[in-house]
């Protein structure tokens, strides 16, 4: 996955740019249509298109659980599987799992945790959470991010800061 970004404008800090990646380019900053479940709920394909939309996010960690890597990768991966043909990035799943934190264990190997789906067990770390992207054909895949409580004491975001770094 090659992502180039080519600076067009800056404002203060602000900046404006282009994302370059090997399936199209966008331009920053940009609305990104969320389809968690590979759909962005009341939108066709055609509709996102017709929006100019030209990315979307999805997420590995629900789809890892339903239908699957093996599932998505069958029917020609997440682009086929969509029927969207612009570009897909893909959230890692570290908040999802931290908003499961009753069914999850988390340590430096990762975190093991049960599905909310049907209760079984499953392990993730940086590692098969980058593969699980990769395996669903994501333009951009995100970080394996653990992601602190909002009341956390700093000693316990600093842990979280260096797990995801």
């Amino acid at each position: 996955m090659r992502l180039n970004f080519e600076l067009r404008a800056t404002d203060g800090k602000a900046r404006a740019g282009t994302v370059k990646l090997p399936r199209g380019s966008f331009p920053t900053p940009i609305f990104m249509p969320v389809g968690t479940q590979a759909t962005v709920k009341s939108l066709t394909p055609a509709d996102i298109q017709e929006l100019d939309a030209r990315i979307i996010l999805s997420n590995a960690y629900h789809l890892y659980l339903r239908p699957g890597v093996k599932v998505v990768q069958a029917c020609g991966g997440l682009h086929d599987f969509m029927g969207y043909p612009g570009l897909v990035l893909t959230d890692s799943g570290g908040y999802q799992i931290f908003s499961l934190r009753q069914l999850m264990k988390i340590n430096d190997a990762g975190v093991t945790f049960r599905s909310h789906v049907d209760g079984s067990k499953h392990h993730l770390d940086p590692a098969s959470a980058m593969a699980v992207q990769a395996g669903l054909g994501a333009d951009i895949a995100m970080a394996f991010d653990q992601c602190p409580p909002s009341d956390a004491p700093r000693d316990k975001v600093l842990e979280a800061m260096e797990r995801t770094t």
